[in-house]
């Protein structure tokens, strides 16, 4: 399985430098012909995005997300940082299984 990222231009040369192709996207048109497009192809098994974008397409994200086996999307700050309404993965955490997932001092 490959992974692939679309996002701003930033963010996909980060990636190139990992060795993780991309595509630079700036309108929510073109993500949407983009995703359309990789979620036809079999060997694309993680879609990162910024957070932005996705908020963009919001609807067929969650399509995708949904009713997709694959690509599994996983949405991550852009240059300017998350997004003010967005949670912690441990807030996430905590309201899915009711642990709190943040370090504590044992000491």
């Amino acid at each position: 399985m490959k992974i692939y990222c679309l996002a701003d231009e930033d963010t996909v040369r980060g990636f190139r430098l990992a060795g993780i192709s991309g595509q630079v996207v700036a309108t929510a048109e073109q993500a949407e012909t983009a995703i359309n497009q990789l979620v036809s192809q079999p060997e694309i098994g993680l879609l990162i995005i910024t957070e932005q974008l996705a908020g963009n397409i919001r609807g067929l994200i969650n399509t995708i997300r949904l009713n997709a086996d694959r690509p599994l999307i996983v949405e991550i700050p852009g240059p300017d940082g998350p997004l003010n309404d967005r949670k912690t993965l441990s807030q996430i955490a905590k309201e899915a299984v009711g642990v709190n997932m943040e370090a504590e001092d044992v000491a």
